[in-house]
């Protein structure tokens, strides 16, 4: 059975994806800003090419992996399309130069010594940038990655200075515990602080499946939303 196939009585990929940017353009015009101010990146992990194929045919150009391997396999499957790739996930030293050969843009840079290993004087020279951001951890867990937000300027302004990269802005998840509006009010107070370093860097990525439209009040400018689109995972490989 294709992965898109719903069960009976369950919407399929063409209205969940419809309903997910209607929700968004709902959301937007309660908070006084446009859609075409928001990037949707779709977050397929372990879903298989072929319903990335079907998300492309259906407008999708941006698809969010967070496994290294696999977004490599699905990079190079999907080739012909052209996507835009945001690698998401905590990214390994040993594998940084390995993503950046085929991801657009990472959005989990949270250490001055993974910024250092991306940068690339060739690809600068190139006129070529692989877009990041800062990821910011807005809990007291440092297993959930990100840089505290007390040394989110310093981060951005070591990324900003490096070859071959450009720093679009802040990223963070919404803790699982409290309220996610608290936390994505909290993530646009840090994009402020590190547009004092860097003024270009107005992006925020923030949102998903159960929380984007508390992100795009807080001013979000990148939703990463994966099951309200693709539906249930299916069963890891």
């Amino acid at each position: 059975m294709p992965e898109s196939t719903p069960t009976e009585g369950e919407p399929d990929l063409r209205d969940r994806l419809a309903l997910v940017r209607a929700r968004i353009a709902d959301a937007a015009a309660a908070a006084g800003r446009s859609p075409n101010e928001l990037t949707l990146i779709a977050v397929t992990k372990f879903h298989e090419a072929p319903l990335l194929r079907e998300l492309a045919a259906l407008g999708i150009t941006d698809f969010g992996e967070s496994r290294h391997q696999e977004a490599r396999e699905k990079a190079d499957a999907l080739a012909d399309l052209e996507p835009t790739w945001h690698f998401i996930g905590q990214l390994q030293s040993k594998k940084a130069r390995q993503v950046a050969a085929y991801a657009t843009v990472i959005h989990s840079l949270d250490r001055a010594s993974l910024a250092d290993l991306l940068a690339s004087d060739e690809r600068q020279a190139e006129g070529l940038t692989i877009d990041t951001f800062v990821q910011v951890n807005l809990t007291d867990d440092p297993a959930r990655g990100g840089v505290a937000p007390g040394d989110s300027e310093a981060l951005a302004a070591h990324i900003a200075a490096l070859p071959g990269l450009r720093l679009l802005g802040v990223m963070a998840v919404a803790p699982n515990d409290g309220e996610p509006r608290a936390a994505f009010e909290r993530l646009r107070r840090v994009s402020q602080d590190v547009r004092q370093s860097v003024p270009e860097a107005t992006a925020i990525s923030a949102g998903m499946s159960n929380d984007f439209a508390e992100a795009i009040a807080e001013g979000a400018t990148h939703l990463r939303i994966g099951s309200a689109i693709t539906g249930n995972r299916p069963v890891q490989r």
